[in-house]
């Protein structure tokens, strides 16, 4: 993804940076540590190898995601969070997981987060 050449603030860049369906989800499953692109691609309901590996090709760009690999064969490639970069915005996507929670417990949307353990 090209970013633009000009920005209003700071934040409509991060934004940019994060926006989209798929990355905050992937961050999201990275909090648990390295793991492979099968892993995540089984952890992830409905996202596509494809789109996978676009957004994490991505958010390595910008310095959110790294990988590991390792050798022998079959070649094993890890992703995990970046420090400090992927842990910062991590904070960020954790807030935004509480408000989620909150907004899904007054409204009566309980039973999604009993179903993934969340209350």
């Amino acid at each position: 993804m090209k970013l633009r050449e000009t920005f209003t603030c700071p934040l409509e860049l991060t934004h940019d940076m994060l926006k989209g369906k798929w990355k905050p989800i992937i961050l999201w499953r990275l909090r648990l540590g390295k793991t492979t692109l099968a892993q995540l691609e089984r952890d992830i309901d409905g996202i596509t190898q494809k789109m996978l590996l676009e957004h994490l090709k991505e958010l390595a760009a910008f310095g959110f995601v790294d990988k590991e690999v390792s050798g022998g064969y079959p070649l094993k490639t890890s992703y995990f969070l970046t420090r400090p970069q992927g842990e910062r915005v991590l904070a960020a996507l954790t807030i935004m997981q509480e408000i989620g929670i909150d907004y899904m417990k007054e409204h009566g949307m309980e039973e999604p987060l009993r179903e993934r353990g969340l209350l």
